[in-house]
């Protein structure tokens, strides 16, 4: 799969200005950098005839490429929450000429990076973006691993500040017009309650003995102001984990190691069982088991910014790792896409916070984590967010260890997908709760 092309307004208007006598009034347009897609005539054929039939003006398909022609690359359903501007529509989309001049006069003529974001955009306030389950198309090859991964960064990677920036200025646009935009958020969060210990490292996992000790000592080697602990909810270890966990337990009474009796949970699942433990703190932060502090000032920083900026959830920056914590590319995560005016909105069009993320616990009791295990955090950001400031540190707090046991490290496009579709899912049914909040209808 090609790098996404990146258009200007006026790149944009010369390409549907340009299309051959309107192409029976239906203009293709590419999406992979330096990776025309081809199609036959008969495929033409279905792909204009599904828009004609259904209205739609814009119309996108699965594909094939040249390197494997019996393999068929599988796009997903564009749901009206799909709005993240890295949607992945395959090597080309099919709009309406006549829709997309419309759509472009209105438009911004400055974009430099996102005019075909603003317009897929103004095309779904319209009618339905489809998407056809059949191989329509060709393309060339997909990227090596390593370079997927690396793409997986693109959004907060500093040198495309700009274009998040660009973006940011369309999918806001986009919220307002839908009525699911919020103003800035205020309220202030009960920071009462009689709790054990001031905050509560939360450490989900399951089958990492090769790294989860590190962790935990990691997580144990704070240095606070106030107690604290640390929870580890080992998900049914059966490679040593359980044990190496125990071993230290039995050596720091701050180590809490609880076993769910449930056998079925997601991390999702983990995170509520340690949130409603009677040893939780008034915070609980996140440490993965694959990743470590960045240093023993960590869970201070993030306590003092709860308490100093009064907020519900407090999310910090981190650094991307091999195993054995070089840094690697692109270096520093520190989604500085967040503000404080626009981060509540702007988080429906990124796929992710930022780490280590922390909750006041008393409102995470609230609003349970889905059981799932992958966006349970994210589900609790959106939510956090529709009502309460989120805090964030820029310094780096976090080392994030990439490698081969990592569960997102060198995803399948299948589990990609899979990923991808339950976010878009989560970021529909938030913009339908803010719609019907009817608090969007005050900017």
């Amino acid at each position: 799969m090609a790098a996404p092309r990146l258009y200007s307004t006026e790149a944009l208007r010369r390409l549907i200005e340009d299309a051959p006598a309107a192409a029976d009034g239906y203009c293709l347009i590419p999406l992979y950098r330096d990776a025309d897609p081809s199609l036959t005539p008969q495929q033409w054929q279905r792909l204009t005839a599904v828009a004609r039939q259904t209205g739609a003006m814009m119309v996108y398909s699965d594909f094939r490429t040249s390197a494997d022609p019996a393999c068929i690359e599988r796009c997903i359903p564009c749901q009206e929450g799909a709005i993240r501007d890295d949607f992945d529509f395959g090597p080309a989309a099919l709009v309406s000429v006549e829709a997309a001049r419309e759509a472009i006069a209105r438009m911004p003529a400055d974009l430099e990076y996102g005019a075909f974001y603003a317009l897929r955009l103004a095309l779904s306030r319209r009618s339905r973006i489809l998407h056809i389950p059949e191989p329509l198309l060709t393309a060339i090859d997909r990227p090596a691993a390593n370079e997927q991964g690396e793409r997986h960064f693109d959004y907060v990677d500093p040198r495309n500040r700009a274009v998040q920036i660009e973006m940011e200025r369309i999918a806001t646009d986009h919220l307002k017009q839908i009525g699911a935009w919020l103003s800035p958020r205020s309220a202030q969060p009960d920071f009462g309650g009689v709790f054990p210990v001031e905050a509560s490292v939360i450490i989900p996992v399951r089958n990492r003995v090769a790294t989860v000790c590190d962790a935990i000592r990691s997580a144990l080697s704070q240095q606070t102001q106030l107690p604290f602990n640390v929870i580890v909810v080992d998900n049914h270890s059966t490679d040593g984990t359980t044990e190496a966990i125990a071993s230290l337990a039995a050596t720091d009474t701050r180590l809490i190691h609880l076993i769910p009796e449930s056998t079925t949970l997601g991390i999702g699942g983990c995170w509520n069982l340690a949130l409603g433990h009677e040893q939780c703190g008034r915070f609980a932060v996140q440490l993965d088991s694959d990743d470590l502090y960045s240093s023993p000032l960590t869970l201070q920083s993030v306590i003092d910014c709860f308490l100093r900026e009064q907020c519900a959830m407090v999310v910090g920056s981190y650094s991307l790792t091999d195993f054995d914590l070089n840094p690697i590319p692109p270096g520093v995560i520190d989604h500085r896409e967040w503000t404080d005016a626009n981060g509540h909105n702007n988080l429906l069009r990124v796929n992710g916070l930022g780490a280590p993320r922390a909750f006041l616990t008393s409102v995470a009791r609230q609003m349970p984590m889905p059981d799932v295990s992958y966006g349970e955090d994210y589900a609790m950001g959106l939510q956090i967010s529709r009502t309460y400031r989120i805090g964030r540190i820029f310094d780096v707090l976090y080392l994030c260890r990439r490698w081969h046991g990592n569960s997102d490290s060198q995803l399948s496009r299948d589990k990609a997908n899979i990923f991808n579709s339950y976010k878009d899912s989560l970021r529909t049914w938030e913009i339908m709760t803010r719609q019907r909040a009817g608090k969007s209808h005050n900017f």
